[in-house]
């Protein structure tokens, strides 16, 4: 039973660096290609498209099914809750244009403690995403491939905007390239601790924790993404971002 525990533990952390190896890529075609602001605009559109079905259809939908609409609902109002108030106390430091691919991002010397902020926003951004990987396989220990392949999409766009950002501003390619690193590993761990950590818990709080997740990614969606995306494509933004829906939604069907 420990053993098949592990194994398990071991498979959710795969997949949980499968996702976070986006980071890596979207980091390394944002600093070494230049990319139009509109592509990028394009990319992250559809990205928040296939994270919101995704989150939808695998997160919510598994949440309910396991703990009723109570535990979806607290859950996710609480992860929403908890990523805005993190979200904010990190703008005031500096992380406010984290996904902005434009020179909205401020150097080291225009606001000290900004690069580290930028850092740890990063991180709250991408881990509700890879715990939830995690617990979504307490369940008969199978992943949602859909979900997998929805991080994945989204995290490329994400890295590749926030890099851009982050080399305009100044900061180095060692810096850039050792947040995304940090957070890819730290993608695998938090998908571990998440089958680890919370099958022994109750189905209600299992739900619960995977709609924190879902909540704290729509907020993420809203408070960064979209927006970067609207910016710099908005013309065709609402129209991207279906197609993103879409994409992901049929995955999920195709799976089931």
């Amino acid at each position: 039973m420990v053993l098949l525990a592990f194994s398990l533990g071991l498979k959710a952390t795969f997949w949980g660096l499968v996702s976070g190896s986006a980071l890596l890529i979207g980091a390394l075609v944002g600093y070494f290609r230049k990319v139009s602001p509109r592509t990028v605009g394009i990319i992250m559109a559809f990205g928040s498209g296939v994270l919101i079905s995704a989150l939808a259809f695998e997160l919510m939908d598994e949440a309910y099914k396991n703990g009723g609409f109570g535990a979806a609902a607290i859950g996710f109002i609480t992860g929403a809750l908890i990523y805005t108030v993190a979200n904010y106390l990190l703008s005031r430091q500096g992380a406010k244009h984290r996904k902005r691919s434009g020179g909205q991002q401020p150097s080291e010397s225009d606001n000290p403690g900004s690069g580290t902020a930028i850092a740890i926003g990063a991180l709250i951004d991408g881990i509700p995403e890879s715990v939830a990987i995690g617990v979504t396989m307490i369940h008969g220990g199978a992943v949602s491939i859909a979900a997998v392949i929805a991080i994945f999409l989204s995290n490329v766009p994400e890295s590749l905007s926030s890099t851009s950002g982050m080399k305009k501003a100044g900061r180095s390619a060692k810096y850039i390239f050792a947040i995304w690193a940090v957070i890819t590993l730290l993608s695998g761990a938090s998908a571990f601790a998440g089958y680890a950590v919370f099958s022994h818990f109750s189905p209600e709080i299992i739900a619960a924790t995977v709609a924190v997740a879902a909540g704290g990614i729509l907020a993420m969606l809203s408070s960064t993404m979209i927006p970067e995306a609207y910016e710099e494509a908005h013309d065709f933004i609402g129209l991207i971002t279906v197609l993103g829906f879409l994409a992901a939604f049929v995955l999920s069907k195709m799976e089931g």
